[in-house]
């Protein structure tokens, strides 16, 4: 069942799509139908640039399993590291 729910997130970063690499400003996560992985439902994760047009795109859709192993990966590799070591400006940003 799609949710329709969709979660957007401001970005900070780099991310390459059809076109290149292009600075990341925008992120939407949802759960819908996927368009290529062979699943019925996926978790998709949109990162875009919308000032730079369409081409600015990069998607992933992952099943509930890989998405989850994705947030703990993130948060392993984050704890990990030291405060402050990625983030904007050298400043550490807040973890919960």
């Amino acid at each position: 069942m799609c949710t329709y729910a969709t979660h957007k997130v401001e970005l900070d970063g780099a991310a390459k799509g059809a076109s290149g690499w292009f600075t990341l400003t925008d992120g939407a996560v949802y759960v819908d139908h996927p368009q290529h992985a062979a699943r019925e439902h996926t978790l998709n994760i949109d990162f875009t640039n919308p000032a730079d047009g369409p081409s600015a795109r990069a998607a992933v859709e992952l099943t509930e399993e890989a998405a989850l192993a994705l947030v703990e990966a993130i948060q392993k590799a984050l704890a990990s590291a030291p405060p402050g070591l990625a983030a904007r400006g050298g400043e550490p940003a807040e973890r919960g």
